[in-house]
Protein backbone atom coordinates (compact mmCIF):
# COMPACT_ATOMS: atom_id res chain seq x y z
CA UNK A 1 0.00 0.00 0.00
CA UNK A 2 2.69 1.89 0.73
CA UNK A 3 4.88 1.35 -2.81
CA UNK A 4 4.42 4.14 -5.32
CA UNK A 5 6.19 2.85 -8.60
CA UNK A 6 5.17 4.28 -11.67
CA UNK A 7 3.79 7.42 -9.80
CA UNK A 8 5.51 11.00 -9.99
CA UNK A 9 5.70 13.18 -7.27
CA UNK A 10 6.28 17.08 -7.24
CA UNK A 11 8.19 18.10 -3.47
CA UNK A 12 8.06 22.29 -3.44
CA UNK A 13 11.26 23.16 -1.84
CA UNK A 14 12.91 19.71 -1.53
CA UNK A 15 16.54 20.46 -1.83
CA UNK A 16 16.61 21.14 1.81
CA UNK A 17 15.04 20.54 5.12
CA UNK A 18 12.31 18.50 5.89
CA UNK A 19 11.39 19.06 1.85
CA UNK A 20 14.61 17.11 1.33
CA UNK A 21 13.22 14.49 3.87
CA UNK A 22 10.18 13.62 2.08
CA UNK A 23 11.22 13.78 -1.17
CA UNK A 24 13.72 10.80 -0.40
CA UNK A 25 11.08 9.15 1.77
CA UNK A 26 8.79 9.06 -1.62
CA UNK A 27 11.95 8.06 -3.60
CA UNK A 28 12.72 5.50 -1.28
CA UNK A 29 9.48 3.69 -2.34
CA UNK A 30 9.44 4.30 -6.19
CA UNK A 31 8.35 7.40 -6.94
CA UNK A 32 9.67 9.72 -9.91
CA UNK A 33 10.65 12.77 -8.20
CA UNK A 34 10.35 16.23 -9.54
CA UNK A 35 12.23 18.81 -6.87
CA UNK A 36 11.51 22.86 -6.96
CA UNK A 37 13.70 25.36 -5.55
CA UNK A 38 14.17 29.35 -6.31
CA UNK A 39 17.59 28.36 -7.83
CA UNK A 40 17.42 25.94 -10.09
CA UNK A 41 20.86 24.47 -9.44
CA UNK A 42 19.87 24.09 -6.26
CA UNK A 43 16.66 21.55 -7.26
CA UNK A 44 19.17 19.80 -10.10
CA UNK A 45 21.87 19.28 -7.38
CA UNK A 46 19.09 17.55 -4.88
CA UNK A 47 17.73 15.69 -7.60
CA UNK A 48 20.91 14.24 -8.66
CA UNK A 49 21.45 12.92 -5.65
CA UNK A 50 17.98 11.39 -5.33
CA UNK A 51 18.52 9.44 -8.59
CA UNK A 52 21.80 8.34 -7.48
CA UNK A 53 20.52 7.21 -4.05
CA UNK A 54 17.43 5.08 -5.02
CA UNK A 55 17.68 4.58 -8.89
CA UNK A 56 14.48 6.64 -9.95
CA UNK A 57 14.01 9.29 -12.52
CA UNK A 58 14.32 12.73 -10.57
CA UNK A 59 14.56 16.30 -12.42
CA UNK A 60 15.15 19.96 -11.16
CA UNK A 61 12.60 22.55 -11.91
CA UNK A 62 12.52 26.04 -11.03
CA UNK A 63 9.99 28.03 -9.24
CA UNK A 64 9.41 30.95 -7.69
CA UNK A 65 6.06 30.30 -5.77
CA UNK A 66 5.11 34.27 -4.99
CA UNK A 67 4.50 34.55 -8.64
CA UNK A 68 1.61 32.92 -10.58
CA UNK A 69 3.54 32.47 -13.84
CA UNK A 70 6.22 30.53 -12.64
CA UNK A 71 4.22 27.80 -10.44
CA UNK A 72 2.08 27.27 -13.52
CA UNK A 73 5.24 26.94 -15.99
CA UNK A 74 6.87 24.78 -12.69
CA UNK A 75 3.41 22.91 -12.79
CA UNK A 76 3.06 22.20 -16.67
CA UNK A 77 6.67 21.28 -17.26
CA UNK A 78 6.53 18.44 -14.64
CA UNK A 79 3.31 17.30 -16.73
CA UNK A 80 5.81 17.20 -19.54
CA UNK A 81 8.79 15.32 -17.75
CA UNK A 82 6.81 11.97 -17.35
CA UNK A 83 3.01 12.82 -18.48
CA UNK A 84 1.65 12.77 -15.50
CA UNK A 85 1.39 13.90 -11.39
CA UNK A 86 0.59 12.36 -8.87
CA UNK A 87 1.54 13.29 -5.93
CA UNK A 88 2.11 16.96 -4.45
CA UNK A 89 4.07 17.63 -1.53
CA UNK A 90 3.69 21.56 -0.88
CA UNK A 91 6.45 22.04 0.79
CA UNK A 92 7.94 25.58 -0.18
CA UNK A 93 8.27 28.26 2.53
CA UNK A 94 9.93 29.34 5.39
CA UNK A 95 9.50 30.58 9.17
CA UNK A 96 12.17 33.21 10.66
CA UNK A 97 11.46 35.64 8.64
CA UNK A 98 13.27 38.69 7.19
CA UNK A 99 14.29 41.77 9.57
CA UNK A 100 13.00 42.38 12.64
CA UNK A 101 10.32 40.05 13.92
CA UNK A 102 8.68 41.52 16.77
CA UNK A 103 4.91 42.24 16.06
CA UNK A 104 4.53 45.52 16.91
CA UNK A 105 8.36 46.66 14.98
CA UNK A 106 7.29 44.66 11.70
CA UNK A 107 7.63 46.02 8.53
CA UNK A 108 4.44 45.53 6.91
CA UNK A 109 6.14 44.54 3.72
CA UNK A 110 7.90 41.62 5.33
CA UNK A 111 4.74 40.54 6.77
CA UNK A 112 2.89 40.79 3.41
CA UNK A 113 6.06 38.54 1.86
CA UNK A 114 5.55 35.98 4.45
CA UNK A 115 1.72 35.29 3.87
CA UNK A 116 2.87 35.47 0.07
CA UNK A 117 4.92 32.84 0.12
CA UNK A 118 3.51 30.67 3.15
CA UNK A 119 -0.23 31.17 2.40
CA UNK A 120 -0.45 32.69 -1.41
CA UNK A 121 2.15 30.18 -2.70
CA UNK A 122 1.10 27.47 -1.60
CA UNK A 123 -2.66 27.95 -3.06
CA UNK A 124 -1.12 28.61 -6.30
CA UNK A 125 0.64 25.28 -6.16
CA UNK A 126 -2.31 23.60 -5.48
CA UNK A 127 -4.18 25.43 -8.28
CA UNK A 128 -1.40 25.01 -10.96
CA UNK A 129 -1.14 20.98 -10.08
CA UNK A 130 -4.43 20.40 -9.09
CA UNK A 131 -5.72 21.51 -12.85
CA UNK A 132 -3.33 18.61 -14.10
CA UNK A 133 -4.98 16.05 -11.12
CA UNK A 134 -8.52 17.59 -11.63
CA UNK A 135 -8.23 16.48 -15.57
CA UNK A 136 -6.59 12.80 -14.78
CA UNK A 137 -8.83 11.77 -12.26
CA UNK A 138 -6.54 10.86 -9.71
CA UNK A 139 -4.04 12.27 -7.16
CA UNK A 140 -2.83 13.25 -3.94
CA UNK A 141 -1.84 16.58 -2.41
CA UNK A 142 0.39 17.36 1.09
CA UNK A 143 0.44 20.90 2.42
CA UNK A 144 2.62 21.07 4.87
CA UNK A 145 1.39 23.91 7.58
CA UNK A 146 2.79 23.76 11.24
CA UNK A 147 2.34 23.59 14.85
CA UNK A 148 2.33 27.48 14.80
CA UNK A 149 -0.88 27.27 12.79
CA UNK A 150 -2.14 25.25 16.21
CA UNK A 151 -0.65 26.97 18.94
CA UNK A 152 0.62 30.27 20.00
CA UNK A 153 4.39 30.22 20.33
CA UNK A 154 6.08 31.39 23.90
CA UNK A 155 8.73 33.85 23.16
CA UNK A 156 10.87 33.53 25.96
CA UNK A 157 12.36 30.55 24.47
CA UNK A 158 13.87 32.39 21.85
CA UNK A 159 15.26 35.25 23.39
CA UNK A 160 17.21 33.42 26.11
CA UNK A 161 18.59 31.78 23.48
CA UNK A 162 19.44 34.95 21.12
CA UNK A 163 17.22 33.55 18.89
CA UNK A 164 15.04 35.01 16.03
CA UNK A 165 11.39 34.36 16.88
CA UNK A 166 8.70 33.22 14.34
CA UNK A 167 6.43 36.34 13.23
CA UNK A 168 3.20 36.33 14.21
CA UNK A 169 2.19 36.11 10.59
CA UNK A 170 3.86 33.14 9.99
CA UNK A 171 0.97 31.37 12.45
CA UNK A 172 -1.47 33.25 10.27
CA UNK A 173 -0.16 31.77 7.07
CA UNK A 174 -0.23 28.43 8.24
CA UNK A 175 -3.63 28.64 9.76
CA UNK A 176 -4.71 29.60 6.42
CA UNK A 177 -3.00 26.36 4.91
CA UNK A 178 -4.67 24.54 7.39
CA UNK A 179 -8.07 25.57 6.65
CA UNK A 180 -7.81 26.01 3.01
CA UNK A 181 -6.75 22.11 2.94
CA UNK A 182 -10.01 21.43 4.66
CA UNK A 183 -12.31 23.18 2.07
CA UNK A 184 -10.14 22.23 -0.73
CA UNK A 185 -10.25 18.62 -0.21
CA UNK A 186 -14.02 19.11 -0.26
CA UNK A 187 -13.59 20.39 -3.20
CA UNK A 188 -11.75 18.51 -4.54
CA UNK A 189 -13.12 15.05 -3.62
CA UNK A 190 -15.32 14.65 -6.98
CA UNK A 191 -12.02 14.82 -9.15
CA UNK A 192 -10.45 11.86 -7.65
CA UNK A 193 -8.16 13.97 -5.58
CA UNK A 194 -7.10 14.14 -1.75
CA UNK A 195 -5.97 16.98 -0.20
CA UNK A 196 -4.33 16.22 3.70
CA UNK A 197 -1.64 18.59 5.40
CA UNK A 198 0.59 17.75 7.70
CA UNK A 199 1.48 20.27 10.73
CA UNK A 200 5.34 19.93 12.14
CA UNK A 201 6.24 20.84 15.72
CA UNK A 202 9.83 21.98 15.73
CA UNK A 203 12.73 19.73 14.39
CA UNK A 204 16.46 20.33 15.40
CA UNK A 205 18.55 22.08 12.31
CA UNK A 206 21.53 22.56 14.74
CA UNK A 207 19.53 25.11 16.79
CA UNK A 208 21.19 26.64 20.20
CA UNK A 209 21.52 23.90 22.36
CA UNK A 210 19.85 25.97 25.26
CA UNK A 211 17.14 26.56 23.21
CA UNK A 212 17.11 22.48 21.75
CA UNK A 213 16.44 21.89 25.78
CA UNK A 214 13.70 24.74 26.38
CA UNK A 215 11.63 23.25 23.26
CA UNK A 216 12.56 19.55 24.97
CA UNK A 217 10.96 21.07 28.21
CA UNK A 218 7.72 22.28 26.91
CA UNK A 219 6.80 18.88 24.78
CA UNK A 220 5.62 16.00 26.07
CA UNK A 221 8.27 13.32 24.37
CA UNK A 222 11.30 15.85 25.86
CA UNK A 223 12.86 16.92 22.47
CA UNK A 224 12.87 17.88 19.09
CA UNK A 225 12.07 16.23 15.66
CA UNK A 226 14.63 14.24 14.01
CA UNK A 227 16.03 15.43 10.56
CA UNK A 228 15.92 12.83 7.91
CA UNK A 229 13.93 10.32 9.78
CA UNK A 230 10.77 11.61 11.43
CA UNK A 231 8.88 13.27 9.03
CA UNK A 232 9.33 10.55 5.97
CA UNK A 233 6.61 7.91 7.25
CA UNK A 234 3.93 10.94 7.67
CA UNK A 235 4.33 12.31 4.36
CA UNK A 236 4.37 8.75 2.60
CA UNK A 237 1.16 7.62 4.25
CA UNK A 238 -1.00 10.54 2.78
CA UNK A 239 0.87 10.27 -0.25
CA UNK A 240 0.30 6.39 -0.96
CA UNK A 241 -2.41 4.71 -1.38
CA UNK A 242 -2.01 3.23 2.68
CA UNK A 243 -4.35 6.46 2.94
CA UNK A 244 -6.51 6.02 -0.08
CA UNK A 245 -9.87 7.34 2.57
CA UNK A 246 -8.17 9.97 4.37
CA UNK A 247 -9.01 13.56 2.83
CA UNK A 248 -9.39 16.75 4.45
CA UNK A 249 -6.87 15.80 8.27
CA UNK A 250 -4.47 17.81 9.11
CA UNK A 251 -1.69 15.05 10.95
CA UNK A 252 0.42 16.67 13.40
CA UNK A 253 4.06 15.56 14.16
CA UNK A 254 5.08 17.51 16.99
CA UNK A 255 6.35 15.14 19.99
CA UNK A 256 2.79 16.59 21.60
CA UNK A 257 4.06 19.94 21.94
CA UNK A 258 0.41 21.30 20.62
CA UNK A 259 -1.16 19.04 23.13
CA UNK A 260 0.52 19.75 26.46
CA UNK A 261 -0.79 23.30 27.38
Amino acid sequence: MFRLDGRVAIVTGGHAGLGRDMARALAEYGCAVAITSRELARAEVAAAEIAGAFGVDAAGLQMEQKDSLSVRRMADAALAWKGRIDILINNAGGGSGLGECNFLRRDPENIRNMIDVNLTGALLCCQAVGRHMAEAGRGAIVNIASVAGLVGRDRRMYHRADKMEQPVEYAAAKSGVIGFTRDLAAFMAPYGVRVNSISPGGFDRGEPRNFVEAYGDATPLGRMGVLGAEIKAAALYLASDASSYVTGHNLVVDGGFSAWK
